[in-house]
């Protein structure tokens, strides 16, 4: 068992739930934070109340002394109202009554020289002035009293008014002297305003909540069905594909019409099946003509054998021997390439680390090359040697089947040439013969492929001269073309260039 399998477990499989589940989480934290800041704009905000609703009340009972009316003792904030050359506060409530301020004014009076403060711009023209202030201790207090029993001190908005600037009726129905001085008093208390700002932060909480559950299954869900959507597309891919087989890789997979990363898959697999169609293909033929090939020397060599058998007063045994040897040493052949081309088609094109020197290979081959059949002439033209990385084994079989080819299809003469040209090692073995088509430059390189059928199979090789070649030269990071010629054909062979040995 894999030793990630138990936390796997818990994790989805589907594509479409990990999506969903990343994007509901991703989500989650996005409306946390945005949760948690709304949480303390909101608090902070609802704490400022109180001090909103005090300076709203501030102003209120100024305005009411400033008419010479007697403020109300209802009210939400506590007040008080004191004058100078008076004991008793002039109004009060909102709380104030708790300490019976009828007798005596609780908050202190002005002083008589004390003038208001001047008007202040940023205020819009009012002024007020802020303080903490002591309340008085009270023994008889209760639980539902706004001051604790230990009183306390508490921020006071207090303005003043001066009844010389008011008329004589409002200054006798505030019942003041004519030169006394008003204070009006607000008494802050903050915590009515954090029990103001707690309960709505609680319901905002609530709300958020809810409307954050609800939007996260939203978006679950719209993720979800977002990606099934998406990957349709997918799904057909899949269901094409498994209907592939090695023997039947045909079936082509459909692309959408748009062009995202579905379509450029789909396009990427129909180029993948297509090589495997070709590589399938391409198989099909060589095993067909590998059997071919195969089958037509064994038939040869049967057929003898059987003949001299039936008939062995009647046989020419030197003549029966001479044939056998000569369909078998062609089995040999064909059997060599086949193993070789095997070899080449599994193993990695690498360059071996020996520096070959391709001038003096192709000299030596130009002399010891047998030229029995018929008179040929075969020079090698080279000027310095020309060292390429490489296998001297597998060099020396590249050379010898363009040679061989050569020597197949060249009237007179067989020209090789090495030369070294820009970091390139250049050989070509150029032949007098027909030379080939321009349409089937490309096709004598295939496997098995003669271009003049009527040929004769003994005198016409097996096929696999050239394709080995090339594959050879693929091998060492070369090239193997066919160039055009006025007259017979050109094989040219690009390979990279080695440092001379001697040199280093």
């Amino acid at each position: 068992m894999n030793a990630t399998e138990p936390r796997r477990r818990w994790w989805p499989r589907s594509v479409r739930a990990r999506t969903a589940l990343a994007a509901a989480s991703a989500a989650a934290v996005i409306l946390v934070g945005i949760g948690w800041w709304v949480h303390r704009d909101v608090y902070r905000e609802s704490t400022q109340i109180a001090d909103v609703q005090a300076r709203e009340q501030l102003s209120a009972l100024v305005d009411q002394v400033e008419e010479g009316v007697v403020p109300v003792r209802r009210s939400t904030v506590p007040y008080e109202v004191v004058a100078t050359g008076r004991r008793a506060a002039v109004a009060y409530g909102g709380g104030m009554e708790e300490f019976d301020p009828g007798t005596r004014h609780v908050l202190p009076a002005p002083p008589k020289a004390e003038l208001p403060a001047p008007p202040d711009d940023d205020s819009g023209g009012w002024s007020y002035t802020t303080e903490p202030m002591r309340i008085p201790r009270r023994h008889d207090s209760e639980p539902m009293d706004r001051f604790g029993k230990d009183g306390g001190t508490y921020p006071v908005m207090y303005d003043d008014v001066r009844a010389d600037e008011l008329s004589n009726d409002r200054v006798a129905a505030l019942g003041v002297t004519a030169d006394a001085q008003l204070r009006v008093y607000v008494v802050v208390l903050p915590h009515a305003g954090e029990d103001i700002a707690e309960e709505i932060t609680e319901a905002t909480d609530r709300r958020l909540l809810r409307a954050g559950l609800v939007g996260l299954v939203l978006i679950a869900a719209v993720a979800y069905f977002a990606v099934r959507i998406a990957l349709r597309p997918v799904e057909a891919i899949r269901v094409l594909t498994a209907s592939v087989t090695a023997s039947d890789p045909r079936e082509r997979v459909t692309v959408p019409a748009a062009g995202h990363e579905i379509a450029a898959l789909a396009t990427t697999i129909n180029t993948t099946l297509q090589r495997l169609d070709d590589a399938a293909t391409q198989q099909r033929r060589f095993v067909a003509d590998a059997a071919h090939e195969l089958r037509s020397p064994l038939t040869t060599l049967l057929a003898s054998l059987e003949v001299a058998l039936a008939y062995p007063e009647r046989t020419d045994w030197p003549a029966a021997a001479t044939t056998a040897a000569r369909q078998t040493r062609r089995l040999q052949a064909l059997t060599e390439d086949l193993l070789l081309l095997a070899r080449l088609d599994t193993r990695t094109p690498t360059a071996g680390p020996d520096a070959v020197d391709l001038t003096a290979l192709a000299s030596r081959l130009a002399e010891q090359y047998p030229l029995t059949e018929r008179p040929l002439n075969l020079t090698c033209d080279s000027t310095a040697p020309a060292h390429a990385p490489g296998n001297p084994d597998e060099y020396e079989r590249l050379l010898r089947n363009l040679i061989d080819n050569a020597a197949r299809h060249a009237a007179h003469r067989i020209q090789i040439t090495v030369r070294s040209q820009d970091g390139w090692v250049v050989l070509t073995v150029h032949d007098d013969g027909p030379g080939v088509p321009a349409e089937d430059a490309e096709r004598i390189f295939e496997r098995f492929v003669r271009l003049d059928d009527a040929r004769s199979r003994d005198q016409g090789g097996t096929g696999l001269g050239l394709a080995i070649a090339r594959d050879l030269a693929h091998r060492h990071q070369g090239t193997l073309t066919l160039t055009p010629q006025a007259l017979g054909a050109c094989f040219q062979l690009r390979l990279p260039q080695a440092p001379n040995p001697a040199e280093e």
